[in-house]
């Protein structure tokens, strides 16, 4: 709402991201319902299975795609946020602080799922990037 009524062609231009991150946020949702089910499933495995800590592993590194694009989400949407907070129609800048808010809480949570899937490696460190940047954002966002 706030880059909607936020004038001028980068108003325009952000209210035009954000929508498409909307609707790729609500894409993700539904992918998030259902990823962690095949971790699930090969946990069920007798432990004795000689293909049990492939799949295991497989599985989590599958399951944590969808809570890292969701972090990348999270951390775009608060920086755009963050921007109108700061730049953008004056009357909504609650609304757009509400919006970093609320997008530094999601990639956080999302990033927390990457590192409880994979404990390390590229994908944790991606994910705590765009957690840090979407905090950053956030700290922007309340000046």
């Amino acid at each position: 709402m706030a880059a909607a009524f936020t004038a001028g062609e980068g108003g325009k231009a952000t209210a035009r991201r954000a929508g498409e991150l909307q609707q790729r946020a609500l894409q993700l949702a539904e992918v998030e319902l259902h990823a962690f089910e095949p971790v699930l499933e090969a946990l069920r495995l007798p432990t004795d299975d000689p293909e049990r800590a492939n799949r295991v592993k497989a599985a989590q590194i599958e399951a944590s795609r969808s809570p890292l694009e969701i972090a990348g989400v999270g951390a775009e949407v608060a920086e755009l946020a963050a921007e109108l907070a700061r730049g953008g129609n004056p009357n909504l800048t609650g609304d757009a602080t509400a919006g970093a808010l609320l997008a530094a809480a999601g990639a956080q949570a999302a990033a927390r799922l990457v590192a409880i899937n994979l404990v390390e490696g590229p994908a944790v460190d991606e994910a705590s990037e765009l957690a840090r940047r979407a905090l950053a954002a956030r700290d922007q966002a309340l000046v």
